[in-house]
């Protein structure tokens, strides 16, 4: 290989890993406030000697903070002390609380943490929130992912209740979605069945490939809402059988405990088959999603990782439980 050849392949090389050090540094920064965790488990192997009843109480405040939910902390814990010996390492110990998180949250899976999305019909999502959640922002980004993959999205906006909501949507499908249409009450209507039925009329007629329908966060009239919800979806159904193809709830991984109590009030009125958890680039508490999955059986299926359109990704459990352990787990090695 002459010199140009050697040149060419070390340039190469060295633009491959400034690169991958660019992507892994915005990923960091990304990610700084969930590393908490990690950081508080490193503080705790370097606090004891041997894994005593004090050492599982401060491990089980840790787990605590990161807003698992008291259940599944307990259990965490319970099966990490059943499997730490006085013999094992630290690093042993933090392998096995690792194991015992991810054995946790898939225990019992019975249920699809992916999109119902299928080509060759149209797929229809109903959104569900409360306001300020980040409802609106997240039905642009799914609009935007799908678009990204050649997709024919139609938004509907039925939220006729804030103008705000319908307002903040034009806005996304205007200046900075491409190839997605809104669909809005005509003549101001406050009645959001009469957006969905357009909806669909036109998401069919125009051979849409997902429709995304945006609906009222008014948790505080529940029955009001149910039969909202059930009206919508009746609407679905009578030209789609087997729509609506997904129902998801959003809900502020900020909010904590309280994203939960969401989760369940909404789940008491519609059948909520997924989750979007919103800001999970600015939270210390990214236990939230192994919560809601043990508390109520509910998969989180996309998250919002920043501000922008493009930042919104699926659920995966593997790096999920990868970017909450990560940092002292890779400790281990490098040390």
């Amino acid at each position: 290989m002459g010199f140009w050849s050697n040149l060419k392949e070390r340039r190469e090389i060295k633009k491959q890993q400034k690169e991958i050090k660019k992507e892994q540094k915005k990923h960091k920064k990304e990610h700084k406030k969930t590393l908490t965790f990690s950081t508080d488990i490193k503080k705790l192997s370097k606090r004891y000697k041997e894994p005593n009843n004090e050492f599982f109480e401060d491990l089980e405040n840790i787990l605590i903070r990161t807003d698992m939910g008291m259940k599944m902390v307990l259990e965490i814990s319970n099966r990490v002390r059943k499997k730490a010996k006085a013999k094992h390492s630290f690093d042993q110990i933090k392998e096995i609380l690792v194991e015992e998180i991810y054995e946790t949250y898939n225990s019992g899976r019975k249920y699809n943490d992916k999109l119902n999305y299928k080509d060759g019909r149209l797929n229809i999502f109903i959104m569900v929130g409360v306001n300020g959640v980040g409802k609106t922002t997240s039905i642009a980004k799914i609009a935007n992912y799908y678009s990204n993959m050649d997709k024919k999205v139609l938004i509907a906006a039925a939220d006729t209740f804030r103008a705000g909501a319908v307002e903040q949507l034009q806005e996304w499908c205007d200046k900075r979605l491409k190839n997605v249409d809104l669909i809005k009450s005509v003549n101001n209507s406050k009645d959001p069945a009469s957006v969905v039925f357009d909806g669909i009329k036109k998401a069919m007629e125009d051979k849409y490939d997902l429709l995304l329908i945006d609906t009222a966060g008014r948790l505080q009239n529940k029955e009001h809402l149910m039969k909202e919800l059930e009206k919508m979806t009746k609407i679905i159904q009578k030209s789609v059988s087997d729509g609506p193809h997904e129902r998801l709830l959003v809900i502020d991984a900020q909010t904590g405990q309280n994203g939960i109590s969401q989760a369940k009030a909404f789940s008491e009125t519609t059948n909520v088959s997924g989750i979007v958890l919103t800001k999970m680039d600015g939270t210390s508490k990214g236990g939230i999603a192994l919560a809601i999955k043990d508390i109520l059986n509910i998969p989180v299926k996309l998250i919002g990782t920043g501000e922008t359109v493009n930042d919104i990704e699926e659920f995966d459990v593997d790096n999920y439980i990868w970017e909450l352990t990560s940092d002292f787990m890779e400790e281990n090695i490098n040390d």
